[in-house]
């Protein structure tokens, strides 16, 4: 899997989707994934399905198929 340089982020594949996304784990508050609140058991669900960055889409997915599971 390769990353491209992009200024000082890296733009990644989303593990799910395989949608581009720039990672700013060093700016973890301006990442895209940081607009999806996810509760303690949504990132257990999800972190037992993947291990790598999602996009904010799929990570807004997972958590709507958990709710799902749970209900």
């Amino acid at each position: 899997m390769s990353t491209f340089k992009h200024s000082k982020h890296e733009i990644i594949p989303c593990e799910r989707c395989g949608s581009a996304i720039e990672c700013k784990a060093n700016a973890y508050t301006k990442c895209q994934c940081s607009v999806v609140q996810l509760s303690i058991n949504e990132v257990q669900y999800i972190s037992e399905l993947y291990d790598g960055c999602l996009c904010a889409n799929c990570l807004k997915e997972l958590q709507e198929e958990y709710q799902e599971t749970i209900s």
